[in-house]
C-alpha cells in the first residue's frame, strides 16, 4: 500500500511479459474463486490478507474507495464459517495496513502513519511489530533505522530466516524492494535487490518464499496505480531470475497488489480491482442493479485466491 498516488514518471524498463501455457489457460476458469463472498470479500473495499498459522483468524485491510483511509480489521473461522469482520483492536484510529504475521504466529508487523510522539500522524508509512502477549497482541513497535527511513516503507514479509522484505521510497525516487537480514534480533542493514528486480517504475510489494527461493511482488508498469500488476522471480545460482508477470487470470485489467502464500503452500491469495460490472447480458431491475453495484466485483477491491501449484508449475516450466 502506498499513501499517495503513483506518479506518472518517464519511459520504463519493461519487465518480463511472458505468457502461460495452454493446459493453464484451460484450467484457469475454475482455478479463482473470490475468498468468503458476502462476508470477507463483500463490495467494500477489501484487500492485504494475512491469516494466522492456524488458519482460523483472518486479518485485513478495508479501505476508502478513494484510498484515504485504511484500516485492520479481522475475521474468526468458527464452526467453519467465517465471522462478520470488526476492526482490529490496534486499528481504527490511524492509516494501518500491509498486516503479516510470522512462521511462529508470534509477531505481527504492519504499517502506519501513527505519531512516534504526540497525536499527529506521520507524513509517511513506517513498519510496526506487535509481538503475541496471552490471547491478543502486545503493544506496537516502530521498527529502528535501516529499516525504517524518513520516506515512506510498505508490505512487510519475513522469511523462515528471519530475513525482511519490504518495499520503501527511501533516497527519493520511486519505490524499490529490499532485504534487511536479521543478526541477532536486529537489522542492521537493508540491501537494495538491485536491477533484477527493481526498474525506473515502481515496486512495492514483496512476497518472499519461506526459504528466499522466489519472490512475488507488485510492480507498476507503466507508472500509475491503475497498472499495478503482480511479477514472479526464482532465486536461483546467487542471483534473481528474470521476473514474469503473472497473466490472466491473476493479473486483471484492474490493479492486483498484496500476493500471500499459505504456510502449507496450498494456497495463492491476492487483492484485485477487477470487476464483473460488465457480465451483465440483459436489462436489470433496479434492484438487481442497486445489489450489484453494492456487491463484491463491484470494482472495489475483493481478496481472491488460486491453487499455487498451479502457478509454481507453470514457473518452473518458464525458467
Amino acid at each position: 500500500m502506498k499513501i499517495n498516488d503513483v506518479i506518472v514518471s518517464l519511459f520504463l524498463v519493461l519487465l518480463s511479459i511472458d505468457t502461460f501455457s495452454q493446459d493453464f489457460q484451460e484450467t484457469r476458469a475454475i482455478g479463482l474463486a473470490m475468498l468468503e463472498e458476502g462476508v470477507i470479500s463483500t463490495g467494500d473495499y477489501e484487500s492485504h490478507p494475512a491469516f494466522t498459522i492456524t488458519e482460523d483468524t483472518l486479518y485485513f485491510l478495508k479501505c476508502a474507495p478513494d484510498l484515504s483511509t485504511w484500516t485492520i480489521c479481522v475475521s474468526y473461522k468458527e464452526r467453519g464459517k467465517w465471522s462478520i469482520p470488526v476492526i482490529a483492536p490496534f486499528s481504527g484510529q490511524y492509516m494501518d495496513g500491509d498486516p503479516f504475521i510470522s512462521k511462529n504466529g508470534k509477531d505481527l508487523y504492519f504499517v502506519s502513519n501513527r505519531p512516534l510522539i504526540g497525536d499527529t500522524p506521520k507524513a509517511d508509512l513506517d513498519i510496526w511489530k506487535m509481538t503475541r502477549e496471552g490471547i491478543g497482541w502486545g503493544r506496537p513497535v516502530r521498527l529502528p533505522e535501516p529499516v525504517n527511513s524518513p520516506e515512506d516503507e510498505y508490505y512487510p514479509t519475513i522469511s523462515d530466516s528471519g530475513t525482511l522484505y519490504f518495499g520503501s521510497k527511501r533516497n527519493g525516487g520511486n519505490s524499490d524492494i529490499y532485504r534487511a537480514p536479521l543478526v541477532g534480533d536486529r537489522y542492521p542493514n537493508a540491501q537494495n535487490l538491485g536491477k533484477a528486480i527493481n526498474t525506473l517504475n515502481n515496486e512495492y510489494e514483496p512476497f518472499i518464499a519461506p526459504d528466499e527461493s522466489y519472490i512475488i511482488y507488485m510492480a507498476t508498469s507503466p507508472n500509475g496505480l491503475g497498472n499495478a500488476d503482480l511479477y514472479f522471480s526464482f532465486y536461483r545460482n546467487q542471483k534473481w531470475a528474470k521476473p514474469i508477470k503473472l497473466p490472466v487470470p491473476i493479473n486483471s485489467d484492474g490493479t492486483e497488489w498484496s500476493p500471500k502464500v499459505s504456510r502449507d503452500g496450498h494456497w495463492f491469495y491476492f487483492g484485485s480491482t477487477r470487476s464483473r460490472i460488465n457480465e451483465t447480458k440483459r436489462q436489470e431491475t433496479t434492484t438487481e442493479m442497486n445489489v450489484r453495484l453494492h456487491s463484491a466485483g463491484n470494482g472495489l477491491s475483493d481478496i481472491y485466491r488460486i491453487e499455487f501449484s498451479t502457478i509454481m508449475n507453470e514457473m518452473n516450466n518458464k525458467q
